[in-house]
Order: structure tokens, then C-alpha cells, then sequence
């Protein structure tokens, strides 16, 4: 219970650290692009009327300098009032004193403003309520474990009858085997599975989980069960006249340019012993031959 419980809780911390740190990112991502778009529509926006606006300056500046040579002009003596009132009769026929641009009416100045979703937070405040559980045991369980040759037969049920499982997942490793990771075998909706090429007596660990209709998490995993097979996996007998077998010698292609009329093949060992169950599966044909049979027969 210890053992358990600690891991729970190192998974758990882990993973809301994990969630916490991509959260934490995607937000300061966001911020930052919608921080960028304000940023171009405040540059697109000001850059005329700045403009406007220096132009304006410009033009007053210029009315300003002019009015104080006027007033120079006139405070002048009489000397100098001739050369002065033709300089700023000059100066002032240069200036566009009566062409200013048009100020934009503020409907047509752009205002700059945020639109959010308020109701983002309280959606995320109910998903965050209901992310994760915690459970005492998990839902299913390995019902058993039958050797066959070469594999073993393994069968799970549910133990929760609240857990609505709609599919399964199946893994298994090497037992005692450091480094050894576990690996998918089956998922599915069946309850069983034969996993293949199991070596013989050699032990393997098997767990099984499920999950929910239209879940994407997987249920907690159930205790791991151990299993063997001491039945060597079929194999036909080598050199059997009429056959041609594969690299693993678990497949046989009859050649009908042999000289026997009817060459069978029998197994290499015997694979099977008394109560147990031997289902034949036809899962594809070529032409079919009358002699064509399967059968058992005992190891005399």
C-alpha cells in the first residue's frame, strides 16, 4: 500500500507539474502574439497621423516666425523699414499658410481594444475539477493465464462494475529482465488474447488497463501477473518430403510435384497433452484437394 501510494503521488505531482509548465507556456505564447498584433495595428494606425501632426507643427512654426518678423518690421526705423517689409513680403508669399492637411474625424481614428472570453476561465475551472482520479483498485483485472505452445492465453475481466470499458490494452515483458520495457500485445474490446512467440520457460509479466466510450486516458494499470509456457511452439518436422517450410518452421507450403499421392507432415514435437483445447483455424486456402485433412494423432 506504501509502495503504491508513493507512486501515486510522484506520478501525480509529475504530471500536473508537466501540465502546469505546457499551460504556462501556451499562455505566455498567446500573450505575446496578441501583444504583437496590438503592437502593428498601434504602428499602422499612428504613423499618418504623426505625419499630420508634423506637418501642422511645421506650418505653425512657420506662421509663428513669420508673425515676429512683422512685428521686427514695424519697430524698425524708416531706414530699414523698406528692406525689412520686402523681406517678409517675400517670406510670406512662400508660406501655404491656408494648406494644411485634413484632421481625420475620430470615428476614423482607429481605438485599439482587447475582446476576451471571460467564460474561458470557468471552463477551465470545471475541467481542472474533474481532471484526474483516484482509485483504491483498478477497474480490471487478469483472470487467467493458460500456457499454449510457444504462447500464452491470457484473460481479463472488470472488477468495477461502475467502469464503463469499452476497450482494452494489453502489455507484457520479460520478468527479471533489467531495462526490459513493457510493449503492447493486443487492444481491443475482447476480454482475451493469445500472445505469440513466447519463449518457453521463460517467465513473462503481463498487466492489462482499460478506458472509457470516447476517452482518450487509459485506465491504472492492474497488478502485474506472471506467466510461463514449458510447451515449445509449433514446428513442423524438418525434411518432410512433399513440403516446403518457413524460416521459422511454423508454416508449411505443400508441393504438388511430389511423388507421394497423399505426403503428410507432422509436428516436430508433441505439442499438445490431454484436457486441453486445440482449435483449428482455416484463415486462407488456395485450391482445394479432396486429400486436403488436418488431424491429431498421438506420439506413439
Amino acid at each position: 500500500v506504501r509502495g503504491s501510494s508513493s507512486q501515486a503521488r510522484e506520478t501525480l505531482r509529475r504530471h500536473f507539474s508537466e501540465l502546469q509548465a505546457a499551460a504556462t507556456q501556451l499562455l505566455t505564447e498567446r500573450l505575446a502574439a496578441l501583444l504583437a498584433e496590438v503592437d502593428a495595428v498601434e504602428a499602422d494606425s499612428v504613423r499618418p497621423l504623426d505625419e499630420c501632426q508634423s506637418i501642422i507643427e511645421h506650418g505653425v512654426g512657420q506662421a509663428d516666425e513669420l508673425l515676429r518678423d512683422g512685428e521686427e518690421s514695424l519697430r524698425c526705423g524708416l531706414g530699414e523699414k523698406e528692406d525689412k517689409l520686402g523681406s517678409f513680403t517675400k517670406k510670406a508669399m512662400h508660406i501655404q499658410l491656408d494648406s494644411l492637411p485634413e484632421i481625420p474625424a475620430l470615428v476614423d481614428v482607429p481605438s485599439v481594444s482587447a475582446q476576451l472570453d471571460e467564460s474561458l476561465l470557468a471552463l477551465l475551472r470545471e475541467r481542472v475539477s474533474r481532471h484526474g482520479s483516484v482509485s483504491s483498485h483498478p477497474p480490471v483485472q487478469i483472470e487467467e493465464l493458460q500456457e499454449r505452445p510457444g504462447s500464452i492465453l491470457v484473460r481479463w475481466c472488470k472488477v468495477d462494475e461502475d467502469f464503463p470499458a469499452a476497450e482494452y490494452r494489453l502489455q507484457y515483458r520479460r520478468s527479471g529482465s533489467r531495462g526490459s520495457q513493457y510493449e503492447d500485445a493486443y487492444i481491443g474490446r475482447d476480454c482475451e488474447f493469445l500472445v505469440l512467440h513466447l519463449d518457453p520457460h521463460t517467465d513473462y509479466l503481463f498487466k492489462v488497463c482499460a478506458r472509457g466510450e470516447a476517452r482518450t486516458e487509459w485506465s491504472a494499470w492492474s497488478t502485474p501477473q506472471t506467466g510461463v509456457t514449458t510447451l515449445a511452439a509449433l514446428e513442423w518436422s524438418p525434411g518432410s518430403e512433399g513440403y516446403v517450410l518457413s524460416s521459422r518452421r511454423n508454416m508449411a507450403l505443400r508441393n504438388d510435384s511430389a511423388p507421394s499421392r497423399c505426403p503428410a507432415i507432422y509436428s516436430n514435437t508433441p505439442s499438445y497433452f490431454c484436457a486441453q483445447t486445440l482449435t483449428f483455424t482455416i484463415s486462407a486456402a488456395g485450391q482445394v484437394d479432396r486429400r486436403d485433412s488436418l488431424g491429431v494423432c498421438v506420439d506413439s
